[in-house]
């Protein structure tokens, strides 16, 4: 078996190449360890606990004891099912601010700038409103990627929004259109009552095309001869031949593996592993970001939040309806309100992001508190600190070190406390004085600088959004893995196309740009591109000298 193109990973980027590709008449045969995304825990949004915390769906990954957090392994899930982690993600939808685009062209990803990636934002998505305002002019609205937003009755999540009025800052209808500053409704990919992921999206209908197979496999390595991409290696030992390129967007953690694993990477790094090198990329492996996340907990005077529902009859009830009609809680991911802010004068646009939910639990699905409550998710957008993922062994088979180094720049703790600080002053306005009974977490008495870091450091989560590790940038540029087409600097016939070659983490959740990349690399690989379009983004006009 061959293909002109084989893709690695049946991922948010990986389903976009594939689906143009195929649909441009190219032969395309793409590669994924994990298995089918059928059934209810996936498809289900309000269930989005589950697959993330299932070894049938996720790769299981954990970071290296991180040395600021006390030494806590952090969970770092990945989705090992077709969909890539768009099949055991959130499902907000974020596109990321104008700016953040204009910085990767700005530090050597040439024809990546906002004018550039807001074209294929347009063509990717298919949006809906739902009669609840926006900025149609801005969006896209016949592209394979379904945005819609939840139906935000319960009253809180408009308690939100008012408190943030309340608190002086701006409200935006639209985060993903002309103005990301402010509070207003948040974004999801559901369409229909279903989880909206890159193989609804993507990959179903690139697999309508002769051209395009789907097969299941492990691939450990890159083929390379002569300082080219001949095609890939399986476990087990079956090799498979590409015509003309071989396409890595096995994620921000296996794309590097990978790179590694065929001879491309830092080369003292690979040596130690017995590994002969083909391309000595120092960056390979580096550049690691994330975000970093708390939740706010208050306690509710009103049995208004989604604990009603927390009981074996009401899930069931609520599965029920949902298997059957696709209506009802069941078809909203709960994540209805949402909030851009700036976190001090001289910040030129938003670095810090909310997501409201009106039911006090983790990401794990374990409730942290016994009764009525809600909580704010809140964290810093451009953390400065950077981690790593290497090689544990020259064995394919093995996981990768994972250090993400979090919080090892100290400007990561005062952006944290200042979190923590601005998000008790939206939960003290009147909005929310019908619903506010108390403090959960942190807890009133956790107030100074000192209680505010130990609470940092013992309850601070990934917000899984890990990107960066084959950093795209300009040839010359020694840590750079990809020019800004994707091609990998220094061997022939290899791309990487998924959020690892994000030069800088985008405001938000990284499914919708990690879409947008995939949109875009394959017009690149195409040797065809969308013409940019000039749209200047809202910003704060007192920016300089107010923080809202």
């Amino acid at each position: 078996m061959n293909a002109d193109y084989i893709i690695v990973g049946a991922g948010s980027s990986g389903c976009a190449v594939a689906y143009r590709l195929a649909e441009a008449g190219k032969s395309v045969l793409v590669i994924e360890h994990g298995g089918t995304d059928a059934g209810p825990f996936i498809q289900m949004p309000a269930a989005l606990s589950y697959p993330m915390n299932m070894p049938m769906y996720d790769w299981g990954f954990r970071s290296q004891p991180e040395p600021h957090l006390n030494g806590r392994r952090l969970a770092t899930p990945r989705g090992k099912v077709i969909g890539g982690s768009s099949s055991i993600n959130g499902m907000v939808y974020v596109r990321g601010h104008a700016m953040d685009y204009d910085h990767w062209r700005d530090s050597g990803a040439e024809g990546w700038g906002y004018a550039d990636v807001l074209p294929y934002f347009k063509r990717m998505e298919n949006w809906h409103a739902n009669g609840h305002g926006g900025d149609p002019e801005r969006r896209g609205n016949d592209g394979p990627l379904h945005v819609a937003r939840g139906p935000r009755k319960n009253p809180l999540f408009q308690a939100f929004v008012e408190a943030g009025a309340q608190a002086g800052y701006q409200v935006t209808d639209d985060y993903n259109g002309h103005k990301q500053e402010g509070f207003g409704p948040m974004e999801q990919t559901v369409w229909r009552g279903r989880r909206w992921s890159a193989a609804n999206a993507y990959l179903r209908p690139a697999l309508k095309h002769e051209n395009c197979t789907l097969m299941r496999g492990l691939v450990e390595k890159v083929v390379m001869e002569d300082g080219r991409a001949k095609g890939v290696h399986l476990a087990g030992g079956r090799v498979i031949h590409a015509n003309r390129e071989v396409i890595i967007a096995a994620s921000t953690i296996n794309s590097p593996k990978i790179l590694m694993h065929s001879g491309i990477g830092p080369a003292a790094h690979l040596a130690e592993h017995g590994i002969d090198v083909v391309a000595d990329r120092a960056g390979v492996g580096q550049n690691l970001q994330d975000h970093l996340e708390l939740y706010l907990q208050m306690a509710s005077l009103q049995k208004i939040t989604l604990y009603r529902y927390w009981n074996l009859f009401s899930k069931s009830r609520i599965g029920a309806q949902w298997l059957f009609s696709k209506t009802g809680l069941g078809t909203s991911n709960q994540f209805e309100s949402a909030a851009f802010i700036r976190s001090k004068a001289g910040v030129q646009y938003p670095d810090i992001q909310y997501h409201f939910l009106p039911m006090a639990v983790r990401y794990d699905g374990k409730a942290a508190a016994d009764g009525h409550g809600f909580q704010a998710h809140v964290g810093p957008m451009r953390s400065a600190s950077r981690g790593a993922v290497t090689l544990a062994s020259g064995n394919p088979a093995d996981a990768p070190n994972i250090l993400f180094n979090y919080m090892s720049d100290p400007q990561d703790w005062e952006d944290f406390r200042t979190c923590i600080r601005l998000t008790r002053e939206v939960f003290a306005q009147e909005a929310f004085k019908p619903f506010v009974k108390h403090e959960i977490q942190p807890g009133k008495d956790v107030q100074t600088d000192d209680e505010l870091d130990e609470f940092i450091r013992d309850e601070v989560e990934s917000a899984y959004h890990p990107c960066g590790t084959c950093k795209m940038g300009s040839a010359d540029d020694p840590m750079a893995v990809v020019d800004p087409q994707g091609r990998v600097i220094g061997v022939e016939g290899l791309r990487v196309v998924d959020s690892s070659v994000f030069p800088r983490i985008t405001n938000g959740n990284l499914n919708g740009p990690s879409i947008m990349t995939g949109e875009k690399m394959a017009d690149h690989i195409l040797g065809r591109s969308l013409p940019p379009v000039n749209d200047t983004p809202w910003v704060h006009p007192e920016w300089e000298t107010q923080q809202r």
